[in-house]
């Protein structure tokens, strides 16, 4: 029996059931990843500033209007879509047999895909916000041509930025204590496209005490040694293969 085909199983006989990615997940939908050596932060773009310094919050308050040049160059991928991964687990929510989608990801192509229950750790690109009053926006206001280079507040003048998680900058507190409740809960876990070394959402993992432990990643992590299951190849691939014969054999 080969890899998918015990993925398959496992998922089958799995009564709850989370995933938890990273980028990985979205590199199939055409969206770099981060610590790859073709990833976002490989790159020098720019002479001064390193694309971790350019992602964090003292820089967003300090140098705005290059925080939102590189963010919209770097970080917006407006045209991506959902690819087979996402969809997979969609149709296994669908199914009663996923439970709960928690993401790294901050491209909203889980939703987009069809998935209902997802607990965004690093927030979304898709959602907007005043810093001053906190009036939301959709991601299209940042791209408008009046609201270049700074998109500023309607009502207040403000700052209007993405509401993600920026270095410097903690994780919902909320968002947080559901993903560990969820996989707390959880009797099987796959662990798919993520390095498990930023912090505290590659922690999230040892909060799995289940029966089944999965990994999908093209490298190797923290976590190989404890899982059942190792996968190197392709997430988006791997998962809709997997949910495939599912399918067929229900």
């Amino acid at each position: 029996m080969n890899d998918v085909n015990i993925l398959a199983k496992i998922i089958k006989e799995s009564k709850n059931l989370v995933f938890f990615g990273g980028a990985g997940m979205s590199t199939e939908s055409g969206i770099p990843d981060f610590r790859s050596a073709g990833g976002i932060y490989s790159q020098r773009l720019n002479q001064e500033f390193t694309p971790e310094e350019m992602a964090s919050h003292s820089f967003l308050v300090k140098h705005p209007e290059e925080f939102f040049d590189f963010y919209r160059n770097r970080m917006m991928f407006i045209k991506a879509k959902p690819n087979e991964g996402h969809y997979a687990l969609s149709r296994l929510e669908k199914l009663g047999i996923l439970k709960a989608v928690i993401t790294q990801n901050i491209d909203g192509l889980h939703q987009l895909a069809g998935s209902n229950k997802v607990y965004e750790l690093h927030g979304s690109s898709l959602r907007w916000s005043c810093m001053t009053c906190g009036r939301s926006y959709p991601m299209e206001y940042a791209l408008e041509e009046d609201s270049l280079p700074i998109p500023h507040c309607e009502d207040c003048g403000g700052i209007v930025r993405p509401d993600v998680v920026l270095y410097e900058e903690g994780l919902d507190n909320n968002v947080l204590s559901q993903a560990v409740e969820a996989i707390s809960k959880a009797d099987t876990m796959i662990v798919g496209g993520t390095s498990l070394i930023v912090y505290p959402a590659a922690g999230l993992i040892d909060y799995f005490s289940g029966n089944h432990l999965i990994l999908i990643n093209k490298s190797q992590t923290r976590a190989d040694n404890r899982s059942e299951l190792v996968i190197r190849e392709p997430i988006g691939k791997t998962l809709s293969a997997a949910v495939k014969i599912l399918e067929e054999n229900i």
